[in-house]
């Protein structure tokens, strides 16, 4: 699993292409203020030990938002960090218990539309903790 994480001061998106044809048709944009942003590939290797790698990403998660002093969070799916992929239904399945770990713990978590290939918008500041990269394993 590769994670890379933005800290953004605003990130916005716009659905631009649906790439997964089996999931939700979205065209709303959204911008969000003060977020962690949590680029996250699941690769191949990974459903076969997912629980351990969740609890890291949850973990890892929490302890940069507490970094950049954020309780929001919202995680994207990036199929770009690693050539390896797992099936997308598990990387879904993924995100959303990670979701529901984090909201358990008082976060504001929501995901981008899931499938998509998104119009982005990005304002982060030049901070050391404001952009991270972690190869989970």
């Amino acid at each position: 699993m590769k994670v890379l994480m933005i800290y953004a001061n605003s990130f916005g998106y716009t659905p631009a292409v649906k790439s997964l044809p089996d999931f939700p048709d979205i065209t709303e944009a959204k911008t969000f203020r003060d977020v962690q942003v949590v680029c996250v590939q699941v690769e191949e290797k990974d459903p076969e030990r997912m629980k351990p790698l969740e609890t890291k990403l949850v973990k890892l998660i929490k302890w940069a938002a507490k970094k950049n002093e954020t309780r929001r969070i919202l995680l994207h799916s990036f199929a770009h960090l690693s050539e390896s992929k797992a099936p997308p239904e598990i990387s879904k399945e993924l995100f959303d218990r990670v979701e529901t770990r984090l909201r358990n713990s008082d976060f504001e978590v929501e995901q981008t539309p899931y499938g998509y290939f998104l119009d982005l918008h990005l304002d982060a500041p030049g901070k050391s903790s404001a952009r991270i990269f972690k190869s989970l394993d």
